[in-house]
């Protein structure tokens, strides 16, 4: 793991989307996905509303997009699939979600956190807000920062005990095929609908340190974003820096959103580096700031790589929807018979 050396510091923020193609280009992504994810969830509400009154009134189709909510229930199906070769039929659009973020970290480092995540986006708005509240970024001391940065990775190594050790392949087709595994989705949703007391404070919390830190969320919890910065390691792009052409202003390293000191450094090895480009924008120096394959010498324009992610990621689920594996095999009849359970609270997790 690459270790950005960070003392406590006020770094002045700087506004790139208003002249940065990169940074165009990011946003719209951005609000492309938060809008396709809105558009979910209005739509899975109204059908759970439809189930809750029995299958009466205007029906609406359920998206199975909503699966991509559910990534340790991926997990599992992801392990079910590894062992049996079958691709379950209770949420497999989940599963192939899961996998396309897999294979978009190996491909595009962590482009999928700052190009497609709509938690990552919610984060980085309020980061925004931040700066121009305080009008600076305040990062915390190192030591701090290391051990919060740490628990991310105890929580990916929880859930990956839990599931990748403790379930073998019959305890894991067992689990796919319950009824509680067959209305996770609907118990999310609840979570939210239904919200305790203790989840809204828990969330309030998260609201209120993404202001005080930038990314406070995805640089020290997100266990997706811990798991997609190790497979990043092994992806085939770096940005690069040209120490002869460097004039260390020191922009690179202002504008980072994950603290990392690009200026120096001969090239970004990190599991924060989430491909944004914004460092690469603010360069004033041509090809100073590049990406490049690693091992080759050419550039790679940042601005194709960027589109060519955003296209692998929606275009691949855009496939899958159009041949497959994507819808469930859940009838709403069977939806109906589990509500009086679900709405009772008397699922408890197997």
């Amino acid at each position: 793991m690459h270790k950005t050396e960070l003392q406590p510091a006020v770094l002045q923020p700087i506004d790139l989307r208003e002249k940065r193609p990169n940074q165009k280009l990011r946003f719209a992504a951005q609000m492309f996905s938060a809008i396709i994810n809105i558009w979910i969830g209005v739509q899975f509400y109204l059908f759970v509303n439809f189930l809750e009154n029995g299958g009466q009134g205007w029906e609406v189709s359920r998206p199975p997009g909503v699966e991509g909510w559910l990534p340790i229930g991926a997990l599992v199906s992801l392990l079910h699939f590894l062992y049996s070769g079958v691709i379950n039929n209770i949420h497999p659009a989940g599963m192939i979600i899961f996998v396309v973020i897999l294979l978009s970290a190996l491909f595009f480092k962590k482009g999928f956190c700052s190009w497609v995540c709509p938690v990552g986006f919610i984060s980085e708005i309020l980061g925004d807000i931040a700066d121009r509240l305080f009008g600076r970024r305040i990062k915390p001391p190192a030591w701090l920062d290391y051990f919060l940065r740490s628990l991310k990775y105890v929580i990916l190594a929880f859930f990956l005990w839990a599931v990748v050790y403790q379930m073998d392949a019959a305890s894991i087709e067992q689990f796919l095929y319950t009824d509680y595994n067959k209305v996770t989705d609907i118990l999310m949703l609840r979570f939210f609908t239904d919200i305790t007391m203790f989840s809204l404070s828990v969330i309030s919390l998260l609201f209120i340190f993404s202001l005080i830190v930038r990314g406070f969320w995805c640089r020290y919890l997100c266990p997706y974003g811990a798991l997609l910065g190790l497979i990043s390691f092994l992806s085939p792009t770096r940005i690069v820096r040209n120490e002869k052409n460097c004039i260390d202003c020191s922009s690179c390293a202002t504008v980072c959103p994950s603290f990392i000191k690009v200026d120096k450094v001969k090239q970004v090895v990190s599991d924060e580096c989430t491909g944004c480009m914004a460092c690469v924008d603010v360069c004033p120096v041509n090809d100073t700031l590049k990406l490049t394959i690693v091992g080759k010498k050419n550039r790679v324009s940042s601005l194709k790589w960027a589109a060519v992610l955003v296209l692998f990621f929606w275009g691949s689920l855009f496939a899958a929807k159009l041949w497959g594996p994507w819808e469930n095999s859940i009838s709403n009849e069977e939806y109906i018979r589990q509500m009086p359970t679900v709405t009772g609270g008397q699922f408890v997790h197997p």
